[in-house]
């Protein structure tokens, strides 16, 4: 059988977190035909390309963001499901978008969802479209309304002032079980559960009482009685109408049972990430080590749907001591559990060895069998020898760590230097050379959470002034700078809320 074709447009400056989401539309039996933008003007270009069916956009990107993108469909008058993934957005912030215009957002940790979110959309999209041509068609004969709501995927009803119904669509079968035929010339109050069924009949009285015409009823929310007897939760909108000197009412009845589902799913996340904040704030050390000629302090500030990023400071062999900071992929319990459950395997690992490669490659092996696909953890593990004033480091799949000298420039840039724990098995890990560290030099670990903050007019932060703002404090205390960090960018943002974690480890040395 012939898959069928899935037009996607995505928005992402990732090209593997792109290829994760394709890869869930595929196994869901799509033929996929995509694109990849990351600009304002690489989106108009591709949607005067062609038709799309979907769009699945990152919340921030270096050169653009979610929201700019609403905006420019709004500004085109393209109506496409618009579905935001993003991985470390807070509440407030996707309820915006939501309310922007976007269709639904997914956490990047949590991809199940994908599928049903794009086919539910694309459903709810032709809804629109189908609603958009009948509202049209209204205005010029009845005839062709009834042409119209026949193919309407919502349920629609035309029923007289004394609430008898004198047409039904076959959707209707589809939300309340009925065929047309049985229940046209019955009473609305058949679709009603019993309680409802008086006050809808003195709002239709009251209305009109009113003497009003031509009245659009905004669509609210109501319960309905399915012919099995089972109560769901609608969304209703009415409209009245006059033939030939005659009042109808016109009723476009929607089963928004999957919405609620999902208001109730993120209830359940709310707490989910209050649970998450409490294992990963158990977690971090309380206290920085103390070795000779080195002061170490880390910090970590949780945003609103926390559980992903992780710090701490592991003793190793010759009296060397592992610093170590990670991100693991989405927010809430999940991924709180699998941060603790890296940190133990490190904790454990570290005990008896002093190659952070072998460390890494050991974890890795063993969070490999553990997790799925849609779950990874990024690791950047630096060994300090305070004896010999070394460092050397494993940076799996984690943004780059920074040596900066007296001066204050970048000395050394800890780079990639493989794929995040947990992806793949095999995977062999190497330990950088060892990097001499001298008087005055600060080591600097983040996770992306400072890079990617973004102010009101939604420019990034940016690793420059995470640099600048080191420097313009490297006499003070390595507690104080992790401190002046936080003020510099929270004067920033202006305190615009969270979108990540921000998680930081400094590392001065004295002698």
């Amino acid at each position: 059988m012939e898959k069928p074709t899935l037009r996607v447009l995505l928005i992402e400056d990732s090209e593997f977190d792109a290829q994760l989401l394709l890869s869930f539309l595929r196994k869901g039996g799509y033929e996929l035909y995509h694109e990849r933008v990351e600009t304002g003007v690489e989106l108009r270009q591709a949607l005067g390309r062609g038709k799309w069916d979907v769009i699945i956009a990152d919340y921030n990107l270096p050169q653009f963001s979610g929201p700019e993108a609403l905006q420019i469909l709004q500004e085109l008058g393209v109506d496409l499901p618009f579905i935001i993934v993003s991985g470390g957005i807070g509440e407030d912030t996707a309820v915006a978008a939501m309310k922007a215009g976007a269709h639904d957002y997914l956490m990047k940790g949590n991809m199940t969802r994908l599928l049903p979110a794009v086919e539910r959309e694309i459903r709810e999209a032709g809804n629109r479209e189908g609603r958009r041509q009948a509202k049209e068609a209204l205005r010029e004969s009845e005839l062709r309304y009834r042409l119209l709501w026949e193919t309407a995927t919502d349920a629609v009803i035309q029923i007289d002032t004394e609430s008898i119904i004198h047409f039904a669509n076959p959707a209707v079968f589809d939300v309340f079980g009925y065929e047309p035929s049985e229940v046209v010339g019955k009473s609305l109050s058949i679709l009603q559960p019993p309680e409802l069924r008086q006050a809808h009949q003195r709002g239709v009285k009251h209305f009109l009482r009113g003497g009003k015409k031509n009245v659009n009823w905004r669509a609210f929310e109501t319960r309905a009685l399915r012919k099995d007897g089972v109560e769901i939760p609608i969304e209703v909108a009415f409209s009245d109408m006059l033939i030939e000197g005659t009042r109808w009412f016109v009723g476009f009845i929607r089963d928004i049972s999957e919405r609620k589902k999902a208001e109730r799913e993120l209830r359940e996340n709310q707490e989910q990430f209050r649970v998450a904040r409490e294992i990963q704030q158990h977690l971090f050390p309380r206290n920085p080590p103390n070795p000779v000629g080195l002061e170490i302090a880390g910090a970590s500030r949780p945003a609103e749907a926390t559980g992903g990023d992780y710090f701490d400071y592991l003793p190793m062999l010759r009296e060397c001591l592992g610093v170590v900071v990670g991100d693991v992929t989405g927010h809430g319990v999940g991924p709180a559990l699998l941060m603790a459950e890296t940190r133990a395997y490190l904790r454990i690992l570290a005990r008896d060895r002093e190659d952070p490669a072998e460390i890494l490659n050991q974890a890795n092996a063993v969070l490999a069998e553990d997790v799925g696909a849609e779950r990874y953890v990024s690791i950047l593990l630096a060994r300090l020898d305070p004896c010999a004033r070394t460092l050397n480091y494993v940076n799996a799949g984690h943004p780059p760590a920074y040596i900066l000298d007296s001066d204050g420039k970048i000395k050394t840039t800890l780079k990639r230097s493989g794929p995040p724990l947990g992806l793949r098995r095999e995977t062999t890990y190497s330990a950088s050379q060892e990097v001499p560290l001298l008087a005055g030099d600060i080591v600097l670990l983040l996770t992306d959470g400072f890079e990617e903050a973004i102010a009101d007019d939604d420019e990034p932060f940016g690793v420059e002034r995470v640099i600048q703002a080191v420097h313009e404090n490297r006499e003070a205390s390595a507690e104080l700078i992790v401190q002046k960090l936080y003020d510099k960018l929270t004067a920033f943002t202006q305190g615009r809320p969270q979108a990540d974690d921000l998680t930081v480890i400094v590392v001065k040395v004295t002698a």
